[in-house]
């Protein structure tokens, strides 16, 4: 099955500690390499000056020093010189945003996940130290805030308060060794391009295509889940919140196949979970039940909206080509698939009624066995529903959204070759002598040919927009 990349950034508020807990052979069980391209001097440097300028701006909150990306790699990894692999991945972000890093390759305890941290500066050093000279005695209070006289600073004896600085004139009262934070290492923009690039590199070292990851696309019709880490205090919570989204998602690849535009299922997803969740959150905070219940009643929207659209009609196997043939076959066998779960479906509220109209004490036999047969029938369809992107997978498709593009795509290339070819037997059949037929040449069906064969390596290469990893609410 294939997988979407992990890929997480956070904000440090102590470098100096993470950098000595990510890199310590004490503290880390499996640990297999380390890289740093600035020694323990360029981090202490800029964590004290993150401190300096944060105090001076009177922020709240806590100061942010550096930031820190977490790379999950798949176990193919394993295989490879974990030196050259570290070096490589911090080499990548060091040339493409000259800012300097420390990393450090590892396994979690029980080895199932292969994993990079690379801490990264968001200042870079000057080439020379930016030193002010204090043209006058200079001030500053317990909290670092710079004052006007030393009355400010000094307690009913006269005496300068615990805590509080005196630069005398000649001295040196602020220096820089370092830029400005660079703006767009928090920005959105700048996490989802790390993201494409990292997500290459890995895929340029696995052989197979079918192992290849693939970033998570927030604009696909599917919603994303979250990766549950070890003794995750929240684990239950996550997993029911996972469930929810991929009940989601299945009803979205049943919309797919039941002939509802993508376009529809997008304008759903928008306004029935992103709006009124954005909504939620701003009226009483996250509240995981809330939101799950938000996506329950969106995938009951979207399932009326199924009941209420007639599956299209079967394609005719009337095409020679053989690229096209196979896609037809292809959609026939999820549309009965289809048909076969939407008449599972419809059973389910009559066997509901009927056990709901099965009252009294010389009934809970029957009351029993209708819901048992209910509860089989709901589990069969849930995994018929789950199985239906397998049907494509096997060709090669990653999912059902992925096939249906290729599909709609290649039966708009079929249906413009069939009406020139009409229009080329029209023109043929209308001119009477033969030295003008010659003036009508009929349209080049291997250039069709060559059409659906790209549309569908296309196909076959997108990766799933499948719920696993990579989420970021």
């Amino acid at each position: 099955m294939t997988r979407h990349s992990f890929i997480q950034m956070s904000k440090l508020s102590n470098v100096k500690g993470r950098i000595s807990y990510i890199t310590s052979h004490a503290r880390q069980e499996n640990l297999y390499a380390t890289y740093r391209t600035a020694d323990n001097t360029f981090w202490s440097n800029l964590a004290k000056e993150c401190q300096q300028e944060f105090r001076r701006s009177g922020a709240d909150g806590k100061c942010i020093e550096a930031r820190e990306l977490i790379i999950a790699l798949p176990e193919v990894y394993t295989t490879y010189e974990p030196q050259q692999v570290l070096e490589d991945f911090s080499e990548e972000f060091r040339r493409r945003y000259n800012v300097e890093c420390v990393s450090a390759l590892h396994h979690n305890k029980r080895k199932t996940n292969y994993h990079i941290h690379l801490i990264f500066s968001e200042r870079r050093l000057l080439a020379e130290p930016d030193i002010k000279i204090a043209t006058r005695s200079v001030f500053y209070d317990e909290t670092g805030k710079r004052v006007r006289t030393k009355k400010e600073i000094t307690d009913e004896s006269g005496k300068v308060r615990e805590g509080c600085t005196v630069i005398l004139k000649g001295g040196i009262y602020e220096q820089h060794l370092f830029t400005v934070k660079d703006d767009r290492f928090k920005s959105d923009p700048f996490l989802r391009e790390v993201k494409e690039i990292y997500t290459a590199l890995i895929n340029r070292h696995i052989s197979d295509p079918e192992q290849h990851l693939k970033v998570f696309n927030p604009e696909s019709i599917y919603l994303p889940t979250k990766k549950i880490g070890k003794n995750n205090p929240k684990a239950a919570e996550i997993e029911a919140d996972n469930a929810a989204r991929q009940e989601w998602n299945i009803t979205a690849d049943m919309a797919l196949i039941s002939g509802i535009e993508e376009t529809k299922i997008l304008e759903i997803k928008k306004e029935e979970i992103h709006q009124k969740a954005s909504q939620s959150i701003k009226a009483n905070g996250w509240l995981p039940n809330l939101f799950r219940s938000i996506v329950s009643k969106a995938k009951g929207f979207l399932q009326n909206l199924i009941r209420q659209t007639a599956l299209p009609p079967k394609p005719v196997l009337n095409m020679d080509m053989t690229e096209f043939r196979t896609m037809q076959t292809l959609m026939i066998r999820v549309q009965d698939r289809a048909k076969e779960i939407r008449s599972l479906q419809d059973e389910v509220p009559k066997l509901k009624a009927q056990r709901a109209e099965t009252k009294g004490i010389f009934k809970s036999k029957e009351r029993k066995a209708l819901e048992t047969k209910i509860q089989q029938m709901e589990t069969k369809i849930s995994a018929m529903l789950k199985a239906l992107p397998d049907i494509l997978k096997s060709d090669g498709y990653p999912d059902v959204q992925a096939f249906m593009a290729t599909y709609r795509k290649s039966e708009a290339v079929v249906d413009n070759y069939n009406r020139e070819l009409a229009e080329w037997e029209r023109k043929v059949k209308e001119s009477r002598r033969p030295a003008e037929k010659e003036r009508y040449a009929p349209p080049e069906r291997e250039s069709v040919r060559d059409q659906l064969r790209r549309l569908q390596a296309e196909g076959r290469q997108t990766k799933p927009k499948h719920r696993s990893h990579d989420r970021e609410r």
